[in-house]
């Protein structure tokens, strides 16, 4: 029992890629998808505390930097799949802690379990840093699923993701950095040329609408 499995556990999560099983023009480990919410969630606490909210840094970073430890686990679920039964949802995330904590009891030394059963929870709960943590997370989903779409990927699943993952920040709007997002990032996303443009705008007035939000934000309107 030592730290020494859980900092070579760390290299195993280079390995694992997400959306396994779909032909993809570039790969993302779940490592740089860590590593790419943490910064995102970074921006996206800066811009709440620039409007006035708390923002417990140390909670933020935690949060975002191991909210996907435990696929080192049962790996990458694809999110249509994970999000289709709200049943199986409950059950993955029951397993993924039932495994954490089993590898906490063996690997990681006793002064220190009880930091890590709290750390590597699961992160998103209705405090900001964890409401913010979600939103990161689905804004860094966006982007890897736009990315496909963009080069001309003819897989329809990177669309349902694009539309589950704006959907899923949208239902956040009420806090100032999804108002950024909405009115400073989605724009520029959907910007310039590329392949699916006109369709991946009226899927994102769509999801807009569908939250009542009026704002038509495409090519600079």
């Amino acid at each position: 029992m030592g730290m020494h499995e859980y900092f070579k556990s760390l290299s195993d999560l280079e390995k694992i890629y997400r959306c396994p099983g779909k032909f993809k023009f570039e790969e993302h480990s779940v490592a740089s998808h860590s590593f790419k919410v943490t910064k995102i969630a970074q921006f996206l606490g800066t811009v709440e505390e620039y409007h006035g909210n708390e923002i417990n840094w140390k909670a933020l970073y935690e949060k975002a930097l191991n909210h996907d430890y435990a696929e080192i686990f049962i790996g990458d679920i694809k999110t249509p799949v994970k999000y289709a039964d709200p049943d199986l949802r409950e059950r993955l995330a029951n397993v993924e802690e039932s495994m954490t904590h089993h590898f906490i009891e063996q690997e990681i030394p006793k002064e220190f379990q009880a930091i890590y059963y709290e750390r590597l929870k699961e992160g998103k709960d209705d405090t900001l840093e964890g409401k913010i943590l979600s939103v990161a997370d689905k804004v860094d989903l966006l982007y890897e699923s736009f990315g496909e779409i963009q080069k001309g990927n003819p897989e329809h699943l990177f669309t349902e993701i694009y539309q589950e993952s704006l959907d899923t920040i949208l239902e956040f709007k009420d806090m100032e950095s999804v108002k950024y997002i909405l009115s400073e990032i989605l724009p520029d996303l959907l910007s310039g040329e590329f392949t699916n443009q006109s369709e991946l705008e009226k899927i994102s007035e769509k999801i807009l609408k569908h939250h009542n939000i009026e704002q038509t934000f495409a090519l600079g309107e």
